[in-house]
């Protein structure tokens, strides 16, 4: 199997002949910037969390196009059955490296609707031919990160197993999931791969088919406690489920008095909230107040938080389908925008001005963003763990702009919804260089570090933007100037039509 990080061939066949287009026509000399970005946050939430930018990156300082590549594309041919790539282009492709610059929102970080998650400024044939690697790791770690954490805010800090591998999208995606959903808040994983590759705790079971192989559950369970008493959480529901909570509390009892306990019973089925509140008084009055209930079977943030309402007793959440594969939404939507080019100077020293460029739509909210663009956020106060209040999306070469008399931000997909900020309101700058000249310039933290930063930083989100249903709108949008500026654009575009 071809690893994606290792093959420039992970990309979409108009993004070959668009670079094609671009070389014959002598524009390959020319730079763009382009912006990642998605217009709806996900689960009509009020945010998500940024994932996916240390797979981004191990893909893009590996792009390169392998000889067996440059092969492959030798024999694709267009509708006259003549091959559609020059020699020459193919010799171009063999030579060509991704040199370009990026920067990007650090992973874990809380983002929203329309600021850019990456901006990747350069030639702009590699930056084009990127796109859709970029969109596939970053739309799908970030979709299923904000999925992760909308389930462990649910859960209210009990943990939170993700059990998703045998129903994600293949292995890559077993492995993706696993990892976003680290990130997202998950405290282990059941996918021993993603316990060795990215180091996440790794929890399990036994299945039904462990039971169903002797003839009395009781005896299974004694099985199961000789082979591994140190880690026995047992799977009662494959007949009677709170006759096999009883059985699961005569091994409990046996266990304790060889020196270990039982390290929970698992539910997988029926009422949960019901069964839950009697497996736990079945377990109290065998003593064993310690042993966790854990919970499975199709579950997501509203089950969870249902269960949570009516005081189901369940410390763990074993969360598999509805969590890798995004449950409700099966995807995250985002996009890959040019919003600016420029031309090498005709002495070939350097190269001309930016030129902003803009996509119209009759939808407002499909209108692109022109400009190199940068995102600030705001804080309510000094305190390193203030709330965030705003966030500005702006041009980073908008030599007018003076932050020292505050701004106004403007919704852009409802210009009348608009946040003014004071001048003395503390701000940082969320992107931040990743990539110069294609060589890393950013250490990727270790991924636990990514989790707790996102858990610090959603905390940072006032708890009405993290509500499920009818959240609070965070107040993200284009900083004034360049609202006005996209706005005359538009105007411009639709006078010369």
């Amino acid at each position: 199997m071809i690893e994606y990080s290792k093959s420039a061939l992970f990309t979409d066949l108009y993004q070959l002949t668009m670079a094609y287009g671009y070389w014959k026509a002598k524009l390959h000399t020319h730079q763009a910037a382009f912006h990642l970005f998605f217009r709806k946050n996900p689960f009509n939430g009020g945010y998500a969390v940024a994932a996916g930018l240390e797979n981004a990156l191990e893909y893009l300082t590996n792009f390169h196009f392998s000889a067996d590549d440059l092969d492959y594309l030798s024999t694709i041919c267009g509708n006259d059955e003549r091959p559609l790539f020059s020699r020459e282009f193919l010799d171009y492709l063999g030579e060509l490296r991704f040199d370009c610059d990026v920067d990007a929102i650090p992973e874990g970080t809380p983002v929203f609707a329309h600021e850019p998650l990456l901006r990747v400024t350069g030639n702009i044939i590699p930056c084009q031919l990127v796109e859709t690697a970029l969109l596939n790791i970053i739309n799908f770690q970030t979709l299923i990160a904000t999925k992760a954490a909308r389930v462990c805010e649910s859960a209210r800090g009990e943990n939170v197993i993700e059990f998703g591998a045998r129903r994600a999208q293949g292995p890559d995606g077993a492995l993706s999931a696993s990892r976003a959903a680290y990130i997202g808040g998950c405290a282990a994983t059941s996918n021993v791969l993603a316990g060795r590759v990215l180091d996440i705790p790794v929890k399990g079971t036994h299945a039904h088919s462990w039971v169903m192989m002797f003839d009395d559950e009781l005896e299974s369970f004694k099985a199961y406690a000789k082979a591994m008493p140190n880690n026995c959480v047992f799977l009662v529901d494959t007949y009677d489920t709170l006759e096999g909570v009883r059985h699961a509390a005569q091994v409990g009892t046996w266990l304790r008095c060889l020196g270990f306990r039982l390290a929970g019973i698992r539910l997988d089925s029926g009422d949960l909230a019901y069964l839950s509140i009697e497996a736990r008084k079945i377990l109290d009055a065998n003593g064993l107040h310690q042993t966790p209930i854990l919970a499975s079977n199709d579950l997501d943030e509203y089950t969870v938080e249902s269960l949570k309402l009516q005081g189901a007793p369940i410390a763990v959440w074993g969360v598999g389908t509805r969590l890798v594969t995004g449950g409700d939404q099966s995807a995250l939507g985002g996009v890959y925008k040019v919003s600016a080019t420029r031309a090498p100077l005709p002495n070939g020293d350097g190269f001309g001005e930016w030129r902003s460029r803009i996509k119209i739509s009759d939808d407002l909210v499909k209108i692109s963003t022109p400009g190199i663009q940068g995102v600030r956020r705001f804080y309510e106060s000094d305190d390193a763990n203030a709330l965030a209040i705003a966030d500005a999306i702006y041009d980073i070469h908008d030599e007018t702009l003076d932050w020292t008399n505050g701004c106004t931000v403007v919704d852009p997909s409802d210009p009348t919804r608009r946040k003014n900020v004071a001048s003395s309101t503390r701000s940082e700058d969320l992107l931040v260089p990743v990539l110069r000249d294609g060589k890393e310039v950013y250490q990727s933290p270790a991924l636990k570090d990514i989790r707790d930063f996102a858990t610090q930083q959603r905390a940072r989100l006032h708890p009405a933007i993290r509500r499920f249903v009818n959240p609070h709108r965070y107040p993200a949008g284009l900083e004034q100037s360049l609202h006005e500026r996209k706005m005359q654009m538009v105007l411009d575009a639709k006078a010369r039509e």
